[in-house]
């Protein structure tokens, strides 16, 4: 089993910045994507940024040149730095862990969430 654990969100006006932090535990062999999802009040679940183990990364429409994910594949960690945030950005927000293997084999994992509001 692997576990996600979120960290770093909160409330922030319109214009600032926010970092957030998942870290995967367990008996992990290797993590194929690590990345994050998001979703809005009365909305679906969609894709913010994903990075494989190779660097190779993508990012929603909305988030490019404002939001920046970064990955320790040593610590098995993610980073999502958000800058210039939205009202539009508020959501939970979601790790997520594609092909994750460990000594109970390979899946897909989400943590917990942590919500993020971009108010005045």
């Amino acid at each position: 089993q692997v576990q996600l654990v979120e960290s770093g969100g909160g409330l922030v006006q319109p214009g600032g910045s926010l970092r957030l932090s998942c870290a995967a535990s367990g008996s992990i062999f290797s993590i194929n994507v690590m990345g994050w999802y998001r979703r809005a009040p009365g909305k679906q679940r969609e894709l913010v940024a994903t990075m494989t183990s190779g660097g190779n990364t993508n990012y929603a429409g909305a988030v490019k040149g404002r939001f920046t994910i970064s990955r320790d594949n040593a610590k098995n960690t993610v980073l999502l730095q958000m800058n210039s945030l939205k009202p539009e950005d508020t959501a939970v927000y979601y790790c997520y862990a594609d092909y994750a293997c460990s000594a109970d084999g390979c899946s897909t994992y989400w943590g917990q969430g942590t919500r993020v509001t971009v108010s005045s």
